[in-house]
């Protein structure tokens, strides 16, 4: 399936910022599943430097710095990209060790070193009583880890309700797990959580869903949104991506963009800004499907990005 996906982020400022300094974690990376074909990103007003990176986790990077005064960021990102179907695989022996053999080999093996920094606490996915508690319903003995990933994804589905203004990304886990809702990002970490718990090595995906208008209505541009859901190592395999918002895996409609430890590592743009006062932030996310066959690349930067 081919994707153009455009992501437009717009502080409004009470008063004028001096200087300002940013990260963007925006541009899709390219997995085995997902091919970039190009990607263009736009910052108005026109920043002093610019520089295209990586992050310590091989995620697209963009940093910034604005040096004229301003009362508006705008932040634009125009990416093709073709995400293929994920493998099925589940027949596999692989998927049927238990969740504990798979926790010993991952802190056993030295061959399994870079994927052991995932089973730590992170800024935003700490250990807590009520985290273990929860994960424990379902990591009972000698379980396949798959079947126990599965469960925890149709946990979190059945359990928790999806409410857009209960959280924000200060929230503890322990709220969230108390009150029963959140956002995908709550239910990415609580996922993430859940299996560091178990000693297991899990990590945050972000990245954009495809999603479908009602019956008989049009899309609607700037209609989608980022979204986030989690991923667990298996060794000898690699990682599986599960979705805790939609109780699925991740097919040909989600458009991986960035992964670390949790949302801090990959936020879609933070910096850090002199002057300005209070803001207003604005998101507009679509994703658009194009055609099957391979599309052209995107017009230039003047046209893709407004």
């Amino acid at each position: 399936m081919f994707y153009r996906v455009r992501h437009t982020t717009t502080y409004d400022y009470e008063s004028q910022v001096l200087h300002g300094r940013h990260i963007a974690h925006q541009r899709p990376r390219a997995t085995e599943r997902q091919l970039v074909k190009s990607s263009l990103f736009h910052v108005t007003p026109s920043p002093a430097w610019s520089r295209a990176g990586r992050d310590y986790y091989g995620n697209q990077t963009d940093e910034f710095e604005l040096l004229s005064t301003h009362e508006q960021l705008i932040v634009e990102t125009a990416s093709l990209v073709e995400v293929r179907p994920a493998q099925s695989d589940l027949a596999t022996p692989l998927f049927r060790q238990s969740w504990e053999d798979i926790r010993d080999r991952v802190e056993l093996d030295s061959g399994c070193l870079p994927q052991r920094q995932f089973k730590y606490d992170s800024p935003l996915v700490q250990r807590h009583p009520l985290l273990g508690a929860f994960a424990e319903r379902i990591f009972t003995k000698s379980k396949p880890l798959h079947e126990a990933v599965m469960e925890l994804n149709a946990l979190i589905f059945t359990e928790f309700r999806y409410e857009p203004a209960a959280t924000d990304v200060s929230t503890p886990l322990a709220q969230v797990l108390r009150e029963k809702r959140g956002v995908c990002q709550d239910f990415a970490h609580l996922a993430v959580g859940a299996l560091r718990s178990m000693g297991l090595s899990a990590r945050y995906v972000s990245g954009y869903l495809e999603t479908s208008p009602p019956p008989g209505k049009p899309r609607l541009v700037g209609a989608d949104a980022s979204h986030a859901w989690a991923s667990v190592f298996f060794p000898d395999y690699g990682w599986v991506d599960f979705d805790p918002t939609n109780d699925l895996l991740p097919g040909e409609r989600h458009v991986t963009v960035a992964w670390g430890r949790d949302f801090s590592d990959v936020s879609p743009l933070k910096g850090v800004v002199l002057g300005g006062g209070r803001h207003v932030l604005t998101v507009g996310v679509d994703v658009e499907p194009l055609p099957s066959t391979s599309p052209s690349e995107p017009p230039p930067v003047s046209t893709a990005l407004r």
